[in-house]
């Protein structure tokens, strides 16, 4: 198993998390579930610098190398994940555990209530793993807009509405 750490992102880290991204959407685009169903884009390195920049998100790194990352921004009292990705070489080692366990710990340590995202309920890397991190998918989204919005947004794209889901983790 190889030794990996994780810190705050750097805005330099952008492009590493454009391209770790595109790696680990491959495992949607050979999801025999997922066949004829689009993999949204990639989130851009500008997009990720703006994120990046807003300071709630996370690398992993090997020898300086960025091997997989949480991006996340705060949208009033919570912190909502836009995005969790590890390299493919990279996977299967707790890299994306740890940044779920390190992303609490910063939410938690900058007096946020919750951490929010949208995923698929049920691939198991993505709803099945934010279970057994201590998420729960909700359905009364009253104050949480962003999170319609970003539901609406994936089922325009083409994505199915049955098998998307909003989660939260509140954090003690």
């Amino acid at each position: 198993m190889s030794e990996f750490s994780i810190r705050l992102a750097r805005v330099e880290d952008a492009r590493a998390f454009h391209k770790v991204e595109e790696d680990a959407a491959d495992l949607l685009r050979s999801e025999p579930s997922l066949k004829g169903i689009p993999v949204p884009p990639s989130t851009s390195a500008e997009e990720y610098r703006a994120t990046i920049a807003k300071g709630h998100c996370l690398a992993a790194t090997i020898a300086d190398e960025v091997v997989g990352f949480a991006a996340a921004a705060r949208v009033g009292r919570e912190l909502h994940l836009h995005e969790l990705s590890v390299a493919r070489a990279h996977q299967g080692k707790r890299i994306g555990a740890t940044l779920l366990t390190a992303l609490k710990i910063d939410a938690a340590n900058s007096g946020l209530r919750a951490i929010t995202l949208n995923t698929y309920r049920d691939i198991p890397w993505n709803g099945p793993f934010y279970s057994r991190h201590g998420f729960v998918e909700i359905e009364n989204f009253e104050g949480r807009q962003h999170l319609v919005q970003s539901l609406d947004e994936a089922v325009a794209f083409g994505l199915p509405r049955d098998r998307r889901c909003a989660m939260i983790h509140f954090l003690n």
